[in-house]
C-alpha cells in the first residue's frame, strides 16, 4: 500500500491543534487561578489588617501569649551562632526560651556559645516523644536562663528539631534556622492567632523576605534595600508573590499544605501528636503541616493551619545559578517525597479541600508539571520544523501570559505597599496629603521595572514557590549573609531547565 502524506500531514494538523487548545485552556485556567488568589489575598489582607505599633502589640497580647520556645538547629554556625542568638533573645516576647541544637558540628559552634554565653552543663528532665539522635549533653546559665543548648550527635534538621521540641516547655514552638532573622516583633504578631483561637489554630506560618541587599547590624535588618545582583532581585519579587497572593490566597482556603521552616508557630501537643518531624526526607516542614491535616482530619476535630503576612522573617536567597538549582531541585524532590508518602490522601473525600484542592494542585504542579513543561520544549521545535505551528498564535498566547505575570507582580507589590510597607518609598508629608500614615500608596518606579523583568524571566516562578518552602539552602551554606555580618552589616524544574536555576 501507497503512503499517502497528505494524511501524516492531516494527523500532524489535528495532533497540534489538540496541543494547542490544552496549551491555550491551561493557560488561561492558571492565569484565572492567580487572579483569583491575589483577590482572595487583597480581601484578606484589608479585612485583617495587624496592629501597626509594637507597643499597641504588648498591651493587647502580653498578658494573654502563651510561652514560646525557639527551636534553632544549628550546624556549622560558628561564625554567626552568637550574634543570631543575641539577636533571638533580645526578641520582644514576654515569656520565650531559646533551644538552641548544635546538631554534631564539626567546627566550633558549640564551644563558641559555651564561651559567649559562659555556659555550664545542666541536667534537665524530659520524655523522647519524637525521635532524634543521641543527645550528649545539656548546657545553661543564670546568667541568661532563656537559654538551653544541646549538643547531640549529627541527624539532620528534622532530627535536630525533634531533639529540641523534646527538650522544650512551652505550649507553642517556633521552628526557624539558625541564620534567620526575626523583626523584634515578629512572635507578638504571629502568636495572635494562638490566642484569638487557641482550642483550633495548630500552626501558623509567617512572611519570608530576602535579606540581600539590606543592611544587618547586630543580627537585625537595619535598612531595607533592593539586592543588586539579578538573580537576587527575581526571587525578592517572586517570594512577594508566593506569600502575598499565593500563601494568602490557600491559607484563607483552608489548604495550606506548607509553613516555611525559617520561621513557623505550631502547638507543640500537636506535633508531638504526630510524631513530630519525620525523618529521612528533605521537606520535613511540608511534611508536618500535610500530616497535621490528615491527623486531625481523621479525627474529625475543627483545626486551623493559617497564614499571616504581617511577621516577618529575613533570610538570604541565593545569588549564583548552581546554589539556586540545588535549592529547588531540594524543594522539588521534598514536595514529591511528601505527596508520595501521603498520596492516598489525593482526591479522598476523607480530607476535604486538603486532599481535593490542595493534592490536586501538587498533582499539577509538582508531579505533572515538569512532564508538561518538558514537552513543551520538545513539541514546540519539532511542530515549528514539521510547519504546523502558527507563530503568531505563539506570539499572542506568550504575550498573554507574560502580561498576566507583570499584573500579578505589580499586584503583590501593591500589596506590599499599602498593607505591609517593609520595601522603602517615597515619602509623603502626612495622610492629609493623600498617603496612608504618610507613606505614598505609589509603587516606586524601580520596584515596576523589577516586576517586569521578574516575569519576563520566570512567569511562572511565584505559583510554584507558593506550595514551597523558601528556607531551601542547606544548613552552613549562608555565605553571603555570613560576609554581611562579618563586615558589620548582612521552581519549577521546567523553569530550571529553562536556564534559571
Amino acid at each position: 500500500m501507497d503512503f499517502d502524506p497528505t494524511i501524516l500531514a492531516a494527523w500532524l494538523t489535528r495532533f497540534a491543534q489538540s496541543i494547542a487548545w490544552f496549551v491555550i485552556a491551561a493557560g488561561l485556567f492558571q492565569n484565572a487561578f492567580h487572579v483569583w488568589q491575589l483577590v482572595l489575598a487583597g480581601r484578606a489582607l484589608r479585612r485583617d489588617r495587624g496592629i501597626a505599633e509594637g507597643r499597641q502589640l504588648w498591651r493587647r497580647y502580653a498578658e494573654t501569649a502563651p510561652p514560646i520556645a525557639l527551636l534553632v538547629p544549628a550546624y556549622g554556625e560558628e561564625l554567626t551562632i552568637v550574634e543570631s542568638v543575641r539577636s533571638l533573645l533580645s526578641l520582644q516576647y514576654p515569656a520565650f526560651e531559646v533551644v538552641v541544637v548544635n546538631d554534631g558540628s564539626k567546627d566550633r559552634t558549640l564551644e563558641a556559645l559555651i564561651e559567649a554565653f559562659e555556659l555550664e552543663p545542666v541536667e534537665r528532665d524530659y520524655e523522647l516523644i519524637a525521635p532524634c539522635a543521641r543527645i550528649r549533653g545539656l548546657y545553661a546559665t543564670s546568667r541568661q536562663p532563656k537559654l538551653l543548648v544541646v549538643d547531640k550527635e549529627n541527624g539532620g534538621k528534622a532530627d535536630a528539631l525533634n531533639a529540641a521540641l523534646n527538650l522544650s516547655r512551652a505550649s507553642v514552638v517556633c521552628s526557624m534556622d539558625a541564620d534567620s532573622l526575626l523583626e523584634p516583633d515578629a512572635l507578638l504578631r504571629a502568636v495572635r492567632p494562638f490566642v484569638e483561637d487557641p482550642e483550633r489554630v495548630v500552626a501558623a506560618g509567617g512572611s519570608i523576605r530576602i535579606a540581600n541587599g539590606c543592611e544587618i547590624s547586630h543580627g537585625r535588618v537595619a535598612r531595607v534595600g533592593v539586592p543588586r545582583n539579578f538573580l537576587a532581585l527575581l526571587q525578592t519579587i517572586e517570594y512577594l508573590r508566593a506569600f502575598l497572593m499565593a500563601r494568602i490566597a490557600w491559607s484563607e482556603l483552608g489548604t495550606l499544605l506548607i509553613i516555611s521552616g525559617a520561621f513557623g508557630l505550631f502547638r507543640r501537643d500537636a506535633v508531638l501528636a504526630v510524631g513530630g518531624y519525620s525523618l529521612g526526607t528533605v521537606g520535613e516542614d511540608m511534611e508536618l503541616v500535610v500530616k497535621l491535616h490528615r491527623h486531625f482530619r481523621e479525627q474529625k476535630r475543627p483545626y486551623r493551619v493559617v497564614f499571616l503576612p504581617e511577621p516577618v522573617c529575613w533570610t538570604e536567597c541565593p545569588e549564583d545559578l548552581g546554589v539556586l538549582g540545588r535549592q529547588r531541585a531540594r524543594w522539588h524532590r521534598g514536595a514529591l517525597e511528601t505527596f508520595e508518602r501521603h498520596r492516598d490522601m489525593l482526591f479522598n473525600p476523607r480530607y476535604g479541600r486538603v486532599g481535593g484542592l490542595g493534592f490536586g494542585y501538587i498533582l499539577l504542579v509538582d508531579v505533572l508539571g515538569p512532564f508538561i513543561e518538558l514537552a513543551g520544549y520538545v513539541l514546540i521545535p519539532a511542530f515549528w520544523l514539521l510547519g504546523v505551528l502558527n507563530t503568531d498564535y505563539l506570539y499572542a498566547f506568550l504575550a498573554m501570559s507574560f502580561g498576566f505575570g507583570v499584573v500579578l507582580s505589580i499586584g503583590a507589590l501593591a500589596l506590599e505597599e499599602m498593607e505591609i510597607r517593609r520595601f522603602p518609598g517615597r515619602e509623603k508629608p502626612g495622610p492629609a496629603d493623600g498617603g496612608r500614615d504618610g507613606r505614598e500608596l505609589r509603587l516606586p518606579a524601580a520596584q515596576q521595572r523589577l516586576a517586569a523583568a521578574r516575569d519576563v524571566a520566570v512567569p511562572d516562578q511565584a505559583a510554584w514557590l507558593g506550595n514551597h518552602d523558601p528556607a531551601g539552602l542547606p544548613q552552613g551554606r549562608h555565605l553571603i549573609l555570613r560576609r554581611r555580618r562579618q563586615q558589620g552589616g548582612l521552581t519549577s524544574p521546567g523553569t530550571v531547565l529553562a536556564g534559571f536555576a
